[in-house]
């Protein structure tokens, strides 16, 4: 995608997953690892990312959005995405850092899509005008039995227990956050080349190791750095 040398490639990365898997205690987790790499790497999220984007975020935990229905939900994510790639993923990329996002378009997909039911095609053509080419590299998609990761959440501060958006989402039954965790295995399953399927229920340390043993087999110029 950029005109770039392998070695120092900009990568884009993303994690993926249902509610409490620990995705953000990844994105965390990778920063360190890259920066002491000496990989300069830019950590955001979705929605969010960017002060525009990061208003739609808002509108949607205040649950504002929640009667419009899930397609009008996919657009909201859409216009975010939009704005998040043009102004920060796609320049952090060109200028030759790393980008780690907590979430991007595959939450789409399973939420509003696969979950909520809204039409594949405008799904595509959303996804199409948002991303402007700008697909992720990698993709882990953090798997967790959602009773077990509900769990997980209510042993946390209510703020740090609202990911990604939060209450809207929380608050729906255990079945629809199975049917969750199906439509992001299905994802996984159709993108091979791309999405890499973790247990999220180990420890943190563990999943850590296991990201970056992922990482540096699809992107073996890591180990090359190391070495040089």
């Amino acid at each position: 995608m950029l005109d770039v040398p392998a070695q120092s490639a900009a990568r884009f990365i993303t994690f993926e997953g249902g509610e409490g898997v620990g995705k953000s205690t990844q994105v965390k987790r990778l920063l360190v690892r890259l920066n002491r790499m000496d990989i300069e790497a830019v950590r955001t999220r979705e929605p969010g990312g960017t002060p525009k984007a990061e208003a739609v975020r808002a509108f949607i935990l205040q649950g504002r959005s929640e009667s419009w229905g899930p397609g009008a939900e996919a657009v909201l994510f859409a216009a975010a995405r939009y704005d998040h790639v043009s102004t920060l993923i796609a320049p952090s990329l060109a200028s030759g850092k790393w980008v780690i996002s907590d979430r991007f378009h595959d939450s789409t997909r399973a939420y509003q899509g696969l979950t909520g039911g809204v039409n594949e095609k405008l799904i595509q053509g959303l996804e199409t005008l948002a991303l402007d080419g700008h697909q992720p590299d990698l993709t882990f998609v953090l798997d967790m039995d959602p009773a077990s990761a509900f769990a997980r959440v209510e042993t946390r501060e209510i703020e740090k227990a609202l990911v990604q958006t939060g209450d809207r989402f929380e608050k729906e039954d255990l079945e629809w956050h199975r049917r969750l965790r199906e439509a992001f295995l299905a994802i996984a399953a159709a993108n091979p080349q791309r999405c890499v399927v973790l247990p999220a229920a180990q420890s943190p340390e563990s999943l850590e190791q296991e990201v970056w043993d992922t990482l540096i087999r699809r992107f073996p110029e890591i180990e090359a750095r190391k070495a040089g």
